[in-house]
């Protein structure tokens, strides 16, 4: 079954960014499946926006496995939107919980990689596409205690940028967005271990960006004519200068 609507997968597509941009993209008229974890939140997110949804764990081969063949035999792929990861602690090295580390490799580094190597074949058998990437300011830079965030960010960059040095020459662009501070529901809540006092306070004198700003880069990146590759944006809120300059009130 193929179809002239651009269609997109999702990751991450449960909170946040995620799901703000399978808000926007089917506003604009995509067909979107929309992949994360947690069933009832993608199943509230389907009903409200007409998006598919799939449920997957993308730290599992056999879960990315049943996402590509779902894909190949439900109308193929336009784009590619690797949004899923997260940070978990904000540690010295000295200090910080390997197991933290781990988890984030397996779900922003090894995740992306998964995804994309189990869809790039969809992507080339309609013809070309998009592969983007979320990743973050995290991989501009080091800030203490986060090591292994700006670590496994680093990696992912790596990954989209050797990825579009590796296939340069194919109808398939490879765009990075890189956020700097974004209040959403868990992402700091989810780093701090559910503390949302302290969550808050990392956003706290100053305005944020929030998902929809980042749905809105996203869309506007994919929309771009096929000649044009959005390399690198890097959107951070006017009051960020870096990861460690921030004017608040």
């Amino acid at each position: 079954m193929t179809s002239t609507t651009p269609r997109a997968v999702v990751t991450g597509a449960s909170s946040g960014i995620g799901a703000a941009t399978v808000r926007r993209l089917r506003h604009d008229g995509w067909d979107v499946v929309a992949v994360a974890r947690r069933a009832d939140r993608l199943a509230a997110l389907a009903a409200e926006t007409g998006a598919e949804a799939f449920p997957a764990d993308l730290t599992v081969d056999e879960d990315v496995a049943r996402l590509a063949a779902h894909v190949e035999a439900t109308g193929g792929l336009t784009a590619l939107v690797n949004n899923a990861g997260g940070a978990f602690g904000l540690d010295p090295v000295e200090t910080s919980s390997i197991d933290d580390w781990r988890r984030m490799y397996e779900v922003n580094v090894l995740g992306t990689l998964r995804v994309t190597q189990a869809l790039l074949p969809a992507l080339r058998a309609g013809g070309g596409g998009d592969v983007l990437v979320v990743t973050s300011t995290a991989a501009d830079g080091a800030y203490e205690g986060g090591a292994g965030y700006t670590g496994v960010k680093h990696a992912e960059r790596m990954l989209a940028t050797t990825l579009r040095w590796e296939i340069v020459g194919e109808p398939i662009r490879v765009i990075q967005i890189a956020p700097g501070a974004v209040a959403t529901e868990e992402f700091a809540l989810v780093r701090f271990g559910g503390d949302a006092e302290r969550a808050a306070k990392v956003y706290e004198g100053y305005q944020p960006l929030v998902a929809d700003d980042v749905a809105d880069t996203i869309a506007w990146a994919l929309s771009r004519p096929p000649h044009v590759n959005i390399d690198l944006l890097v959107v951070r809120p006017r009051a960020q200068a870096s990861n460690t300059k921030t004017a608040r009130e």
